[in-house]
């Protein structure tokens, strides 16, 4: 079975948010499209606790972000819940990146127990979490394909977005368009 794996579409990686990628909420139509077509569908979203590692206050690269319990955690408002079987909290490790879905988490059970063999990935951000959640999934045996017009980059370094798919393409992802 495929499944849909949404990564991240939260109101602080959108437009106005903490850590806004570029035209972040441009995802959200083909992600609700894609959702709809779904048998399964899994979204990610951080969940970072107040001192989480990954922020400039602590010593980290990213502004305060998808702090629990925040309206900036919260999932985009555009984003139809009710397409979503199960969400999936991450970043909760306070020393930890915690970019992928698999990263301390339940994702890979749930896959397995819903018999899910690939995966489609979409979300935010392409050159972080939606690359580690793909990169995670291709390494859990699974067929995976990031479908390029469902993300967008974050970009801190120009080309990070292209680099990602490289990576992602050589280590046996499908890209789409």
């Amino acid at each position: 079975m495929r499944a849909l794996i949404v990564v991240d579409v939260q109101n602080d990686f959108c437009p106005g948010g903490a850590l806004a990628v570029p035209d972040g909420d441009a995802v959200v139509d083909a992600v609700n499209r894609m959702a709809s077509e779904a048998p399964f569908v899994v979204a990610t979203r951080d969940w970072h606790p107040p001192d989480h590692g990954s922020f400039a206050a602590q010593g980290g690269r990213w502004p305060v972000h998808c702090v629990q319990g925040t309206p900036g955690a919260e999932l985009h408002p555009g984003i139809d819940a009710s397409q979503i079987d199960v969400v999936v909290e991450k970043g909760q490790v306070p020393d930890r990146e915690g970019y992928s879905g698999f990263e301390g988490t339940e994702l890979e059970r749930l896959l397995s127990e819903h018999g899910v063999d690939a995966v489609d990935v979409a979300g935010l951000a392409l050159d972080y979490c939606v690359k580690a959640t793909a990169l995670d999934a291709r390494r859990a045996g699974l067929n995976v394909t990031v479908h390029r017009g469902a993300t967008r980059a974050v970009e801190v370094s120009p080309g990070d977005g292209e680099r990602a798919v490289e990576e992602l393409r050589a280590a046996g992802v499908e890209v789409v368009d």
